[in-house]
């Protein structure tokens, strides 16, 4: 039962920065604009799909915040037929790869020959919380109310930028090597984006925000040009960590991706041309507080499961979690040898990451594989190994052939 996975089409919605121009889509609307354009683009009806594989992670930006079925909703506002089976995945930043992987595993168990897999948050929407007024009897006084995104993490656990910051530095990892890396990430987004390598993935999008003229955003609005080592420098640490600063993590960003993913045979039968091909995927968990290195881990992993090294990859992409992570991973990946882990920083995201890309968490791993796709296109073919963390450290990891 060893099915060839391919994609045949792949699309995003640019990245919008908290509170920023998609900071009025409700979830559910923002989430179909990829899922139905990535069936409309290679010009086939919407019943085409068998299931969806939807990262979703937080709930509580939906109207119905409790069990909205998001990923069903969703594929009802794209158009799908209501008879559409879907799941919705919540490993935090690792859903949308992790939804790639389950539609790959239903299509070589023989159950679908066709899903879409992807994933869409929105922090913008993002409630504010008041916790324990349904059984403690209020009558007078203040209310206080929780926000969510403060010292973002989980509650029995340190907030992922202080394990983030113990880890690099256990690694010796300094500021200025993180700074670095993230002025690293903005500049090559730059270039890329004047070179137009996003025109293939992102779908531009017409706004229309109240008391405001419409425009249209086909740029992900993470992305800053006026970014300098100098800048960077002048950024408070946060939380009170030694190095991670708003400069060197990514941004709360709105944002939906899809992959619409087949089994080669289902591909050619319909007579599309196949963009890339699923050569394997893994799935890994560490220590919680461990999270920068997870995607070191899944990298050695996946590796040996498509009986390749890593001089076979042409292209690496390590979400930019924090600029630590790919830091972090890429030693990992080599075995503590330094030097060798530099010698990989010219192919590892190539156009930017998340730090300059934005990190919508439920989307990202779907962006991963799809900016690998279209990179190793641009180049003429090869093998492009992606990884991605989250959700108290887990990571997922996999291999695109072109």
């Amino acid at each position: 039962m060893n099915k060839e996975i391919v994609i045949v089409s792949a699309v995003r919605t640019p990245f919008g920065r908290y509170c920023g121009s998609l900071r009025e889509f409700d979830y559910f609307d923002l989430g179909a604009i990829p899922m139905a354009e990535v069936v409309k683009r290679v010009g086939l009806e919407l019943d085409v799909v068998d299931e969806v594989f939807w990262g979703v992670g937080d709930t509580s930006p939906c109207k119905d915040v409790y069990t909205p079925v998001a990923a069903r909703q969703t594929l009802i506002k794209a158009g799908l037929p209501p008879e559409t089976p879907s799941i919705a995945i919540d490993k935090a930043c690792v859903s949308a790869m992790t939804a790639a992987k389950l539609a790959s595993m239903a299509m070589r168990l023989d159950e679908i020959d066709v899903a879409i897999a992807g994933g869409a948050t929105s922090f913008s929407q993002e409630p504010l919380i008041v916790r324990g007024l349904r059984y403690e009897g209020f009558r007078m006084g203040d209310v206080k109310m929780e926000d969510p995104l403060y010292a973002l993490g989980y509650k029995d656990f340190n907030p992922v930028s202080v394990d983030t910051d113990d880890v690099a530095y256990e690694y010796g990892f300094t500021r200025e090597d993180m700074d670095e890396w993230a002025y690293g990430s903005h500049r090559k987004y730059g270039e890329a984006w004047n070179a137009g390598k996003f025109k293939d993935e992102i779908l531009p999008m017409q706004i229309q925000l109240k008391k405001q003229e419409p425009f249209t955003l086909d740029i992900d609005e993470q992305y800053r040009p006026q970014t300098s080592m100098e800048s960077l420098a002048k950024l408070k640490t946060v939380y009170g960590t030694r190095a991670i600063t708003a400069g060197n993590a990514p941004g709360l960003n709105d944002g939906a991706t899809a992959l619409l993913i087949m089994t080669r045979e289902k591909a050619e039968a319909l007579q599309l041309e196949i963009l890339g091909t699923i050569v394997a995927m893994t799935s890994i968990a560490i220590a919680p507080n461990r999270m920068p290195e997870g995607p070191g881990f899944a990298m050695k992993k996946v590796l040996p499961m498509a009986g390749l090294t890593v001089d076979d990859m042409a292209v690496i992409e390590i979400n930019e979690a924090f600029a630590a992570v790919p830091l972090v991973s890429l030693d990992v990946l080599m075995d503590r040898d330094r030097t060798a882990a530099k010698a990989l920083y010219k192919k590892t995201n190539v156009n930017g990451s998340a730090i300059a890309i934005g990190h919508p968490n439920t989307s990202s791993g779907a962006r991963i594989m799809m900016n690998l796709m279209y990179e190793l296109r641009r180049r003429g073919g090869g093998y492009a190994l992606g990884a991605i963390c989250g959700g108290l450290a887990q990571a997922d990891a996999c291999i695109i052939k072109v």
